[in-house]
């Protein structure tokens, strides 16, 4: 069910606002979290910004490799994105399930242009190069990206459009605070 993208249409993934994980791996490091803070920056090439929060082990890893995928959850794995969005992958550093992955035994499968895993059950990927722009990420905590490649489940989208309808476990979620979304309503053309 998964397709490949123009990239010229990979804005349209995050256009709509969902809340997003964000995968990344540095040699034998890999770690997923939350982020709710996103959005498409250009087309061509297309380009994202992502707030990613200077203590986190995520933006680590995301600094060391220079890549990261973001990872379009929907509804069904909403509670799922609040177990990795509400942990510490550092913390799992040195133990039996050494990583996110592995403590909430998350299935992934690989990106094709970058080392990032990508979680299974997602609606949409997005496999992203780092923009280094030191002084913003150092003082915003904003992240400039380049998307490299994009995937969709043709389920939900194709032909560079979102279409949920009969989907309801595979609408996108939007965070609004303490642990509450709202799924992606009704599409109409006005």
């Amino acid at each position: 069910m998964i397709q490949s993208m123009e990239l010229s249409k990979a804005y349209r993934i995050l256009n709509h606002g969902p809340t997003v994980l964000v995968t990344t791996a540095h040699g034998n490091q890999c770690n997923i979290m939350a982020a709710a803070w996103n959005m498409p920056l250009d087309f061509d090439p297309p380009k994202i910004a992502i707030v990613i929060d200077k203590s986190t082990y995520t933006r680590e890893l995301i600094e060391a490799s220079g890549s990261f995928a973001i990872n379009v959850p929907c509804r069904a794995q909403a509670e799922m994105v609040v177990r990795v969005g509400s942990s510490s992958g550092r913390e799992l550093l040195g133990k039996e399930a050494d990583n996110k992955f592995a403590a909430f035994d998350l299935p992934t499968f690989v990106a094709s242009k970058i080392d990032a895993p990508l979680l299974e059950g997602c609606v949409a990927w997005l496999e992203c190069k780092l923009i280094p722009e030191p002084h913003i990420q150092n003082t915003y905590d904003l992240f400039l990206a380049e998307v490299v490649a994009a995937h969709a489940d043709e389920r939900v989208f194709s032909d560079g459009r979102w279409h949920f309808e009969g989907f309801d476990d595979l609408r996108t979620i939007h965070h609004v605070a303490g642990g509450n979304f709202m799924a992606i309503g009704e599409a109409f053309k006005a």
